[in-house]
């Protein structure tokens, strides 16, 4: 049973930073793709970032230049670095494995998903 952890989350001042961290088991972490979603009340879930079992990224336009997403296989871990933090990144945030080694922008590419962990950036 694939079980995904999402930590640190919490609340933020515009313009901050934060890292959040996913921990897998139950699953050959290595060998899929991993993502990161975003959803705020009323709105649909929204790909964040996304990194290949070999290490290729994507971004969502809006955080581009600002996260960045990196795995370590040896710890079954993948982490979203969050930088220059705008109230609009507030949201509950999900780490999501994918089905595959590769990944499209899309939730259609990933088959678990965490519990979320919310994000709150004040102005």
């Amino acid at each position: 049973q694939v079980q995904l952890v999402e930590s640190g989350g919490g609340l933020v001042q515009a313009g901050g930073s934060l890292r959040l961290s996913c921990v897998v088991s139950g699953w050959t972490f290595s060998s899929v793709a991993m993502g990161w979603f975003r959803r705020t009340p009323g709105k649909e879930r929204e790909f964040v970032a996304g990194i290949s079992s070999g290490g290729n990224t994507n971004y969502a336009y809006s955080v581009k230049g600002r996260f960045t997403i990196s795995r370590d296989n040896a710890q079954n871990t993948v982490y979203l670095q969050m930088n220059t933090l705008k109230p609009e990144d507030t949201a509950v945030y999900y780490c999501a494995a994918g089905r595959t080694g590769g990944f499209l922008s899309g939730p259609e590419s990933f088959g678990s998903w965490g519990q979320g962990t919310q994000v709150t950036v004040s102005s």
